[in-house]
């Protein structure tokens, strides 16, 4: 009878869980990354500059069988469920009401389950490796060695952070290197991710360079390690926050796979605080760290009562606080501006849009959310031109601009409206708009340059610059004599702009094939220095086109 009980309140669960999400993912509008997102979907491949290729994936597999917001969110959403089945599976002792409490009172599960990131996939196939590790060190086998190497795999094609997964929990066992098993694994989970490695080393490693050298590298301020605490505080749940985080740090564990997950979890936490001082930290960083959060915490409470009376105490506080939000991401009843950006930007100006332009492609000022939203609302292709100031993004590398090439083309921006043409209401936003009857932006073209690395203050520098080419761009280039673009380096310190120096090379003797010497003198005070070449694209703003060098100043 307990058992048919249990089977039941289970089922419950997991199909108001599942109903739930069908319902919110159906009528809440597209994040901004999640429309990003898609538009990898457009552009199949190993690797993206951002991210590795798996939300890409899922997201062509959902829209493929539903073509619109659900069918995007549809294989992430069933991961989420997923998950959390799998997380309950990893639960020694049962206590399932208590399982669902906790799960129900968690934010990240609760209110972003259904969206379409990388993290999605990766807390569920980081509970999938957790399961396969079990087996693994219960019967050391040759499948379970390839299930594991398949989960390894698998995690690392969702997101790079979960190399500390794996990091630390080879850390809870270093034994495993002894086990000819554990070498199946990695081989096998290597040989299925070589795929990946050979993208990256195609773009010269372009995603590890960022996201080690260059993504959220900042001087360290005191905000940057508050927010990443209070980021974790907002990711689990602010009410149960300080029941759930003390229950699963001090939970003794009992065996080597909840060794593992408290590795993981603790060593997760620790090493994004310590990236904290050195930039920005986003919270959902940390999330490979939820399914031992889940596990651990409730192996605690199941023993330790208080704290799992407050727990069932605070579970109405947390329920109605995820329903006022469920609730506000479809309605828009709280005065709330960044909650209206979010959620409730989007809904009628993509098609007005669309028809403002009379169905020409729009071109965004290095607005990769902006074009990637008008892109999946209006079903017109977009583009981001990316500003050497900023960052690039996968963007940069797709055959947009391409494409794009010589073609009629709208230009927009939410800055510098007086600059425009013409401006319309784009939600929240002012929009300005520029027609374009021929688009040219040359993004593709790469410049190299040789160049000594360490000058004397004062002194100039004499550089030979040669480039790179694509076909299409040089007939373009040789078809339009008239073109009057030129370059410019722009000078960057801790990774803050501080001046540009003209060169006043042009087009056409970058696209001579011969190699162009320059002399500039940039008057910089002694210090460490980034370059930047830039090409000036008429009215557009200058964008990327060299990796960054590196420059001393003695």
């Amino acid at each position: 009878m307990n058992q048919s009980r249990s089977a039941n309140q289970r089922l419950l669960f997991y199909g108001f869980w599942l109903l739930l999400a069908i319902l919110q993912a159906s009528f809440t509008e597209l994040q901004d990354d999640e429309a990003y997102y898609w538009a990898y979907s457009q552009f199949p491949d190993w690797g993206y500059f951002d991210h590795p290729p798996m939300i890409a994936w899922l997201i062509k597999a959902g829209y493929t069988i539903i073509p619109n917001q659900l069918g995007l969110r549809l294989i992430p959403l069933l991961l989420n469920l997923f998950a959390l089945v799998i997380i309950e599976d990893l639960t020694s002792k049962k206590n399932p009401k208590l399982f669902y409490a906790i799960a129900a009172s968690v934010a990240v599960l609760q209110l972003w389950g259904f969206i379409a990131v990388p993290d999605i996939p990766l807390i569920f196939f980081t509970a999938l490796f957790f399961w396969c590790y079990r087996r693994f060190l219960n019967h050391l086998s040759l499948v379970n060695s390839l299930l594991l190497g398949l989960a390894v795999s698998f995690i690392l094609y969702s997101k790079y952070q979960a190399v500390l997964v794996i990091f630390f929990t080879f850390l809870s066992n270093p034994r495993l290197i002894f086990r000819y098993q554990s070498w199946i694994a990695a081989s096998f989970a290597l040989l299925l991710f070589a795929p990946h490695i050979y993208w990256q080393f195609q773009h010269n490693w372009v995603s590890f360079k960022y996201h080690l050298l260059q993504s959220n590298v900042a001087p360290w301020k005191l905000s940057f390690t508050v927010e990443y605490i209070l980021g974790q505080l907002a990711l689990t749940g602010p009410i149960v926050f300080f029941i759930l985080l003390p229950a699963s740090l001090l939970y003794k564990t009992t065996s080597a796979t909840e060794k593992a997950m408290r590795y993981s979890l603790i060593g997760i936490f620790i090493f994004f605080l310590f990236s904290s001082f050195r930039g920005r930290t986003e919270a959902n960083w940390t999330s490979p760290g939820l399914p031992a959060f889940l596990v651990l915490s409730h192996q605690f409470l199941v023993y330790h009562t208080p704290s799992r009376k407050w727990l069932m105490r605070l579970l109405p506080v947390s329920l109605l606080f995820a329903v006022l939000m469920r609730v506000e991401m479809v309605f828009d009843f709280m005065p709330s501006p960044p909650l209206q950006a979010r959620y409730h930007a989007w809904k009628k100006w993509p098609e007005q849009l669309k028809e403002k332009t009379h169905g020409l492609p729009v071109v965004f000022s290095n607005s990769y959310q902006r074009a990637s939203k008008y892109w999946f609302y209006s079903g017109q292709m977009s583009y981001s031109q990316n500003f050497y100031r900023n960052r690039i993004n996968s963007y940069s590398y797709w055959t947009v601009e391409d494409s794009l090439l010589g073609k009629p083309v709208y230009f927009a921006d939410i800055y510098d409206l007086s600059f425009f043409q013409d401006t319309m209401k784009a939600g929240i936003w002012t929009l300005g708009l520029n027609y374009d009857s021929s688009f040219a932006s040359f993004a593709k073209v790469k410049i190299m340059a040789g160049y000594p690395e360490k000058i004397k203050a004062g002194d100039s520098i004499s550089l030979q610059l040669t480039s790179l080419v694509p076909p299409l761009y040089k007939n373009y280039i040789a078809q339009h004599p008239q073109l009057s673009d030129t370059t410019r380096i722009g000078f960057f310190e801790k990774g803050k702009w501080i001046k540009d120096v003209f060169t006043g090379v042009t087009l056409n003797q970058l696209s001579s094939g011969q190699p162009v010497p320059i002399k500039i003198n940039p008057g910089l005070k002694p210090g460490h220095y980034e370059i930047i070449f830039a090409i000036n694209c008429r009215f557009y703003k200058p964008t990327h086109n060299s990796d960054r060098l590196k420059l001393v100043v003695e």
